[in-house]
């Protein structure tokens, strides 16, 4: 028969950021504990709110099944001191309590040792202690005078198994049947049978245990309330995840910003609803930011909402007064009068202060622009003003409005549209998800603000390591590769590595090559990235390691010859035939240390499977000018495909180990030239499959 475990861990208030890893942590830990008992389940699922943490595992059987084990011991005969270490592992007391057998190879003892399966319900009391005090939470505490922790003080326990209570133990509670509903709206306790109607209890007394059917919930009332006024609601995701951990029975209320604010820039009006009151923002159908916000309140009021609505409005007015405060200030002010501040601020103790950066950034955007025959001067103005919104009152108060503030304020100064849009992106794209900037100037400055940081790191040896990346030099690698591929720039990294590392205020040590070393840093991000869109790691690496080509598009624009070059029959016998070349190759030279390999003596070469491969690698020869270029690579693999012919030809007719020592070691030269070959282009021996 099998049973159903319901699990509740009823607490103060759990932050929402720790939510649902502490859900799924919780699964897992008793999922864990369950297995090692042998105890196999159909399912679990878990739940959390605000204040509970809960687990209903479906399935459960009610014993352990009995346990039969044999162990083999000494020979019969052995010393005494052999037997009683065998009994004592063994847990027995006497050879009477074990079997004699003949196993082919003498007789030998045995213990067989036979455990009936413990009860469920005991072993529960011991798997799931463990599992809560080995919950990972980020930050834990201790209250009143008990030894407990958890992430918040902790109320009480429900543990029920096949609606019998588990007495367990954990800290100062010992769980019961019982539970509370919402801590307003039905705060008081009530015992319950099972999962099922603790479920349907939660939701009689105001709480929706669920996350996923919560935060549907939060969504579908505010897209509707918005609807009703002719509005939109603005997709805010990770929003959405923390709102719905703030509250167990969502409570959609529409609340309205006062009309003298909404000069402000939408950015900050949006921020300050969402980083400091939690508010949904609304849009007009044509997409313009609406002077109204959703609120998500945990209680329902006699009055509607009112009151709430009216406390949300008061409190928002009062936060939107400073921010259009800073907003008119700052505007008193331009960016290029701040700069002076910039002198104060340290961006690191090795590299100087953010003015001095703000220097670096400022010739090496002019270097890319050129480059990439954009705006130059344009490019190193905009790099010139990108940081001076640092010291503005609204970046003061919302720091992840830089750049994007200080596109307002070089608008508000006069200085070109190009300029501004740099300064706005110039931190783009900072994620996977964000979007990477196009224009020009915006990618030039980008770049540069983003080298200047990796090569500052390298240059004071402040690399990353193993999962520790405290200065964000992965994201930054990335940032630079997608600006790079997505907006197609052959754009050669080596110069301008050293460019900004020439640059620094602290330069590398001498007994390293800090180019190399970043050079090296950026093609496993590319390897990296490359793999997250289903590029072959190995036709990168192999192409990677012929060296010397550090235009990523090329790099990228290679592989994709290689990988078409491989999928076709000419290609892949070729692989297998460098493979065979290299074997052969590799296992005389190890057979004979002091053979050595040469230039093909063309007075050795007799028979005409041989001269026909000869004809073919000089072909190889007069195409290998030009490999570097996207052209002539794949040029390159063009003639590279008719090799397999003679190749295989050779192969099949000519015995590579000949009686004549001079004959055999001309024909090994030319398995090696096969070899040579084929590695011009890439290092075939990285290729998998």
């Amino acid at each position: 028969m099998l049973g159903e475990l319901l699990l509740e861990l009823h607490s103060e208030e759990i932050p929402a950021r720790m939510q649902q890893r502490a859900a799924e942590d919780l699964a897992r830990l008793v999922g864990e504990g369950l297995k090692k008992a042998a105890l196999n389940v159909e399912s679990i699922s878990s739940y959390v709110t605000p204040r509970r943490l809960a687990l209903v595992v479906k399935g459960l059987p009610r014993m352990q099944a009995d346990v039969r084990e044999e162990k083999k011991g000494p020979r019969v005969g052995s010393p005494d001191a052999a037997v009683q270490g065998f009994l004592r592992g063994a847990g027995l007391t006497s050879l009477d309590q074990c079997e004699k057998r003949d196993t082919g190879k003498g007789e030998f003892w045995f213990a067989v040792i036979e455990r009936p399966g413990e009860a469920t319900k005991d072993a529960l009391l011991r798997i799931l202690p463990e599992a809560l005090a080995q919950l990972p939470w980020p930050k834990s505490m201790r209250w009143g005078d008990h030894g407990l922790r958890w992430v918040r003080p902790l109320h009480s326990i429900l543990c029920l198994f096949e609606g019998e209570i588990v007495p367990l133990k954990f800290g100062h509670l010992t769980a019961g049947d019982g539970t509370a509903g919402h801590r307003f709206q039905a705060p008081e306790r009530f015992a319950v049978r099972d999962a099922a109607d603790y479920l349907r209890r939660l939701r009689a007394a105001y709480v929706e245990p669920d996350f996923a059917v919560r935060r549907a919930a939060v969504l579908k009332d505010a897209s509707f309330a918005a609807a009703n006024e002719g509005l939109v609601l603005v997709d805010d995701p990770g929003l959405a995840d923390e709102v719905t951990g703030l509250v167990e029975q969502p409570v959609v209320l529409l609340g309205r910003i006062p009309q003298q604010f909404m000069d402000v820039p939408r950015e900050v009006l949006t921020t300050t609803m969402r980083a400091h009151q939690k508010y949904f923002a609304l849009n007009t159908k044509d997409g313009q930011l609406a002077p109204r916000f959703v609120i998500v309140a945990n209680t329902l009021t006699d009055d509607g909402g009112k009151q709430v609505i009216a406390g949300n409005e008061r409190v928002l007015a009062a936060r939107l007064s400073d921010a259009k405060f800073f907003w008119d200030q700052d505007r008193k002010q331009t960016l290029e009068s701040r700069l002076p501040a910039l002198k104060d601020i340290v961006f690191h103790a090795k590299l100087g202060t953010v003015a001095q950066k703000v220097d670096r950034v400022e010739r090496l955007a002019y270097e890319i622009a050129a480059a990439l025959h954009a705006d130059a001067k344009l490019a190193r103005r905009a790099a010139k003003l990108a940081k001076a919104d640092l010291v503005t009152g609204l970046v003061g108060e919302f720091p992840e409005l830089q750049g994007i503030m200080g596109r307002y304020y070089a608008l508000h100064d006069g200085e070109e549209p190009a300029v501004a849009e740099a300064i706005a992106q110039h931190y783009s794209p900072q994620g996977p998800n964000d979007r990477c900037p196009t224009d020009p100037v915006a990618v030039s400055v980008a770049l540069a603000d983003k080298i200047d940081v990796l090569a500052g790191f390298f240059a004071i040896d402040e690399k990353p390591t193993g999962s520790k990346d405290p200065f964000a030099l992965r994201r930054a690698a990335l940032g630079v590769i997608r600006l790079v591929l997505e907006n197609k720039l052959s754009l050669p990294l080596r110069p301008l590595f050293r460019s900004a590392l020439s640059l620094q205020i602290v330069q590398a040590d001498g007994s390293r090559n800090a180019v190399e070393e970043l050079m090296q840093f950026f093609v496993d991000r590319l390897k990296v990235h490359l793999r997250e869109q289903g590029v072959r790691h190995d036709l990168i690496a192999a192409v990677f390691a012929k060296g010397g080509d550090d235009d990523l598009v090329r790099v990228l624009a290679k592989v994709d010859a290689l990988r078409g070059f491989l999928s076709e029959a000419d290609g892949g016998n070729l692989l297998t035939a460098y493979r065979r070349a290299n074997n052969i190759v590799r296992a005389e030279l190890k057979k004979t240390p002091e053979l050595k390999l040469g230039a093909v003596e063309g007075s050795l070469v007799t028979r005409d499977e041989e001269r026909a491969l000869v004809a073919a690698l000089a072909e190889l020869d007069g195409a290998a000018g030009k490999i570097q270029d996207e052209g002539g690579f794949r040029h390159y693999l063009a003639t590279l495909a008719g090799l397999r012919q003679p190749v295989d030809v050779f192969f099949d007719k000519v015995t590579v180990n000949s009686e004549d020592a001079a004959v055999r070691r001309n024909r090994l030269s030319l398995l090696s030239a096969v070899a040579g070959s084929m590695d011009r282009i890439a290092d075939f021996s990285q290729i998998e499959g």
